[in-house]
């Protein structure tokens, strides 16, 4: 009688009301298996997380494989990942077997060959230098897919790309002034101003986040800034957070060429959402702008801003053409590795958890929507409108797809 009574309960008016049922919730939670391998691009010396972010995983369960000396140009021992908790392997093939295979640069094909069927394959995308076949191979292998450049957050914003332009955006101004100093490629003269000299002239394209960083770091320094952008919203909102009155402009040709004319430095960070950043700049001029000033091309892993712009490395990092130094390394945030593997790993850590608390990857995009943006093949299936269309691939429109899914 008295355990009948526990599963009865009163309503206001006193009467006795069937108790509703309570059904055990199972924990959809489970153990992930992670793999950080080598980057094998001479340009890439970052990692994607760092030995704390591995002892966090560790203790929550996770299994991390992390490949020999895959830290080792970020700065970060075998014996720091190894004390975190990680297993170290020595074969390169090793890390492609996990559920969750985590890298930086874009793996190569034979390194798509590795990787194991229906796994979880976060990388940057840098789609102008793929090709079909290179899609193709993922198709086969079933593979869901993440770009970092284009996983957004619940504002809308890219989270990864602001914290690499944030970086990139200090990283670009150092560079200028080494150069800009320089006794073959500069024109000994010092980035920014002084009593009784003229200041350095620096031209930005652009009006993000690289643009925000890389000014305040000339505005320290002295230097005279000028900036454009297609969008008055953009550069509004840029005076706003940098709290000073700027020289702003839109992107009318001739203006921007008359800068150009006179310009120490040019910074070119205009960033694309559609991954093919437009040629502003044509080589007639650059032929008008003073011989020793420095272009900086940051949007050369969208293809550049500058007709003359070729990409370069960090061992040989500029070329001169019509006395002009350019400087069009990819990853310029690769030039401090240590620096960005925390800014990642700052990101990357709680995702994993999270997916890990989902129950997988595909679990977690049933509610998590701004992460379906980063996702461009899922189940092997095209999802990313612009891969289609510039490839010629099937496309499948991912909400769809997890609506059919579940």
């Amino acid at each position: 009688m008295e355990e009948g009574m526990q599963n009865m309960r009163f309503n206001p008016e006193g009467k006795l009301l069937p108790q509703e049922e309570m059904l055990e919730v199972k924990n959809r939670s489970s153990k992930l298996s992670i793999g950080i391998p080598r980057e094998i691009s001479a340009n890439e010396n970052r990692i994607a997380l760092v030995p704390d972010a591995v002892k966090l995983l560790v203790s929550h369960g996770h299994h991390v494989v992390v490949e020999e000396n895959a830290g080792l140009n970020a700065h970060f021992t075998d014996l720091e990942y190894i004390e975190a908790g990680a297993e170290l392997v020595k074969d390169h093939a090793a890390p492609f077997s996990a559920d969750i295979v985590l890298k930086i640069a874009p793996p190569d094909r034979s390194e798509v060959e590795m990787l194991a069927r229906q796994k979880v394959l976060f990388s940057v995308l840098q789609l102008p230098t793929r090709d079909k076949d290179y899609f193709n191979q993922l198709i086969a292998k079933r593979t869901n897919a993440v770009a970092f450049e284009n996983i957004q957050d619940k504002t809308g914003s890219l989270p990864l790309v602001r914290s690499m332009s944030e970086i990139i955006g200090n990283a670009v101004m150092l560079v200028a002034a080494e150069y800009l100093c320089h006794p073959v490629f500069g024109k000994g003269v010092m980035l920014g101003g002084f009593t009784g000299v003229t200041p350095t002239e620096v031209v930005v394209i652009g009006a993000g986040t690289v643009a925000e960083f890389a000014i305040r770091t000339a505005n320290g320094m002295g230097a005279s800034i000028r900036v454009f952008d297609n969008s008055m919203y953009k550069l509004r909102l840029l005076q706003n957070n940098l709290g000073m009155r700027l020289s702003t402009s839109i992107l009318e040709p001739v203006v921007l060429a008359q800068a150009l004319k006179t310009a120490d430095v040019v910074i070119a960070a205009k960033h694309s959402p559609t991954g093919v950043s437009p040629c502003y700049i044509s080589s007639e001029v650059v032929k008008t702008m003073k011989a020793g000033s420095i272009i900086i091309d940051v949007s050369i892993d969208q293809g550049g801003c500058f007709e003359s712009s070729r990409p370069t490395s960090h061992s040989n990092p500029v070329y001169q053409q019509f006395n002009v130094t350019h400087y069009c390394v990819p990853n310029i945030a690769s030039k401090v590795p240590r620096t960005a593997a925390y800014s990642f790993s700052n990101f990357f850590a709680p995702l994993l958890l999270e997916i890990g608390e989902a129950g997988g990857l595909e679990n977690l995009l049933r509610f998590n929507l701004p992460m379906r943006k980063g996702v461009y093949l899922f189940n092997g299936k095209i999802t990313n409108q612009q891969i289609s269309n510039l490839y010629d691939l099937p496309f499948q429109h991912i909400d769809l797809m997890m609506a059919a899914y579940y």
